[in-house]
Formats: structure tokens, sequence, C-alpha cells
């Protein structure tokens, strides 16, 4: 029987993204590898003592700093001569990686080391009362930043992480959502392939902080790529090489799917700005499909 490399039995929200994706992405990396895992929920609800779900060596850091731990087991491996054998991967989610661990990782990422991090971004610090994080989209309600008289929620754009890993030079980056776990999972395995520093940010619907059905998972992250919202792209030494083809859903599909956007449902103002932000996305990389053009993607 195959050892179990994310076992069942851990204490994540039923319908949790995250823990989906770390069990696709680790699958995808398989059992030479080492994971070094910043505080979060993916940390909580995964190794609560004496228990693990982690099938690998699995090494829990602080809350801004799986990237510098991780540069320490690259080097290790790199003295016992055993680096060409074993992946190393860090990770963490949206808030410890694109604002508490940012230091960090461009650090990593400027030292050239050999290390996949994998961002599982579920667009708010969940683990710590659903507050914003520099990945929370615009208008999204969260605990710091509550939709009222006074805003329609959160006022600051995403966070462009994927650019900003590109930025460094950096030999592969690329964005993932587990409404498509083939491509996610081939993206892993490309990535632990190249010798160097990679990125990988994976879109994880939190049924508890977007308040979205947890059956309606997958179907949510699937709707935000389709919208234009999320687009999957992929990037080899900051050359932009494949984009998931889409033909574009109106936002509001996407959006009345989640209690965190309700307060728009009767704001077209608001709901035009966020059409705003697709429409860009999907100029920007040319999302759109014609009838003469393939995914350039894998298909899921």
């Amino acid at each position: 029987m195959n050892r179990q490399l994310f076992a069942p039995g851990h204490t994540a929200c039923v319908g949790c993204g995250q823990s989906l994706g770390a069990r696709l992405v680790i699958e995808a990396s398989g059992p030479n590898t080492i994971v070094a895992n910043n505080t979060g929920c993916l940390e909580v609800f995964s190794t609560k003592y004496p228990e693990s779900s982690w099938g690998v060596p699995w090494i829990h850091s602080l809350f801004e700093n799986a990237a510098a731990v991780a540069s320490g087991i690259e080097a290790a491996l790199i003295y016992l001569g055993k680096k060409d054998t074993v992946n190393v991967i860090a990770q963490g989610g949206d808030g410890g990686t694109a604002d508490i661990g940012l230091q960090a990782l461009s650090g990593m990422f400027e030292r050239g080391q050999d290390i996949l991090y994998v961002c599982y971004d579920n667009e708010a610090y969940m683990n710590t009362g659903i507050q914003r994080s520099g990945l929370t989209p615009f208008d999204a309600n969260t605990t710091t930043s509550p939709a009222g008289s006074a805003s329609s929620g959160n006022i600051r754009p995403k966070k462009p992480m994927p650019e900003i890993a590109n930025a460094h030079g950096i030999p592969y980056v690329a964005t993932a959502s587990v409404g498509f776990p083939q491509d996610l999972q081939r993206k892993v395995k490309k990535a632990v392939s190249i010798k160097g520093p990679k990125y990988i940010q994976i879109h994880v619907p939190c049924p508890l902080g977007w308040r979205h059905e947890p059956v309606q998972t997958a179907q949510v992250a699937k709707t935000a790529v389709e919208a234009g919202l999320y687009p999957l792209v992929e990037y080899e030494n900051t050359r932009l090489i494949a984009v998931r083809k889409i033909k574009p859903s109106p936002v509001e599909e996407y959006l009345k799917l989640q209690g965190r956007f309700k307060h728009l449902l009767n704001n077209p103002e608001e709901i035009k700005k966020i059409q705003e932000i697709a429409n860009h996305n999907i100029e920007k990389y040319n999302l759109r499909v014609t009838s003469s053009e393939k995914n350039l993607s894998t298909e899921c």
C-alpha cells in the first residue's frame, strides 16, 4: 500500500480549498520532499500534536520565515550531497507570503536557491480572524475592511505577487487554482524539475472567510478564473509563456456565490469597478479565447 503524503483526518473546515491545494502539491512533488511551513491555517489544522497529516519531513517555521528555513534546509542538503535527490518546498498563506514573509521570500529569490515557494492564496488572514491581507481583493468584506457607510470593503487592490516574484528574474513563476487540479499538479511537477527558485500562487477558496457553501469550493475557484479575476499564467525566465484562455463570464457570477461580496449585489457602481479589474486582466494577458485558438495550458 502506498504511503499517503497528505493524509485525511485533519481538522480543516469542510470544503477547505487550502487542504485540497496542499494535497495536490505534495502528491505532485513526491515523497522525496522536505517542507517548511509558515504559521497559518494549514499548519494548525494539519499538525495538531501529536498527529500530523504529512507523510514527508515537515518543519513548522514562524509566520514570516518559511523561505529562510527552507534556505537552511537547502544548504544542509548541499553539504550532505543530497540536494539533487530531494525537493525543498517553502509554503505559507497569503499573509505569511505577501505581507509578513515578503522579506525572507525576496532574499530566497535573490540568492538563487533551488526551492519552490507555494503561496496558498485564500485572500485574508483566515487563521486569526479573517483580517485583510495584501492579497485580499478589492471591495471584499473582512473584519478589518468591513463594508458599511464609510466604504464598500477593502479599498486596496490585490498585491501583484506573481509580478513581484517575476521581477526578481527567477526561472519559473505561475498561478494555479484548486478548480483546475490537473493544471495545478502539472505546474508543480514542472517547477520542481527546474533548478533555482520558483514561485507558484494557488487560489484556494475558504468557505469560512468567503462565506460560500462548502460544496461550492471548486465552483467558486473555477468561476474566479472564468471571470478573469484570477488569471492562470506561467512565466519562464521572466517571459510569459502560457495562459489559460477563457470565455469571460460577468464578475457578478463570481461575486454572488460569496457572502463577503453580498453587500455589492445592489451596488452596480462597485460591481463595475470589479468588472474593470477583470477586463484589465483579460486585456493584459490576452485571456479571451477565439474560435481559432486552442487553450495554451493543459485542459482539465
